[in-house]
């Protein structure tokens, strides 16, 4: 696998269009981040004031400029609007996998089929285009509504990272691991709707 940081990568539907995250972006999604202060209640990081959402999106800049994460901004053609942000994380070229995660939409577009339809295009990006061997997704125990949707996309459990991650509120979370292999990735795809 060979994932570039450097790379603008630009994955894009008939509705949708995964755009690399930029300083813009505080203005494109400062509407989704704060109009509900739960919206990443299972989150490590908070969105909820332009502060917060401000520091989000000059974090995830820094993280892409050091090569641990490479965040996108999520925008809906269907709604004419920005929805969210995504991100390719836990990024290992040697071992040819990578994580999907630290997903937020925005609560007016939760269960609509765009999160799925997010997930498709960064796991086609993933395996036909990186041909990666593995993607894995983490996600609070907590966190049912997302647990579902992993499992919903092909995601198999794993186990249980206990105790693993520190939460803003100072909540220690558990955390659920699946994973999608290369050789389970034929039977899962979904066409993309050019």
């Amino acid at each position: 696998m060979n994932f570039t940081f450097s790379t603008h990568i630009i994955l894009e539907s008939r509705s949708l269009r995964l755009e690399p995250l930029q300083l813009k972006d505080i203005d494109n999604l400062l509407n989704i981040a704060t109009e509900d202060p739960t919206l990443l209640q299972f989150s490590p990081k908070q969105i909820y004031t332009k502060d917060l959402l401000s520091e989000y999106i000059h974090t995830a800049i820094e993280l892409r400029n050091i090569q641990t994460r490479y965040s996108f901004s999520i925008f809906s053609k269907n709604n004419n609007c920005y929805v969210g942000s995504t991100a390719f994380l836990n990024v290992s070229n040697a071992d040819d996998r990578l994580e999907i995660g630290a997903t937020w939409i925005g609560k007016a577009f939760q269960g609509s089929g765009l999160n799925g339809e997010c997930k498709n295009l960064l796991l086609q990006y993933a395996f036909d285009s990186l041909n990666a061997h593995r993607v894995e997704f983490k996600t609070d125990e907590r966190n049912i509504q997302s647990r579902k949707a992993i499992e919903k996309i092909g995601g198999k459990f794993e186990g249980i990272l206990r105790g693993h991650t520190l939460m803003s509120d100072g909540f220690r979370r558990n955390t659920f691991c699946y994973s999608i292999l290369k050789s389970e990735w034929n039977q899962l795809r979904k066409p993309i709707n050019e």
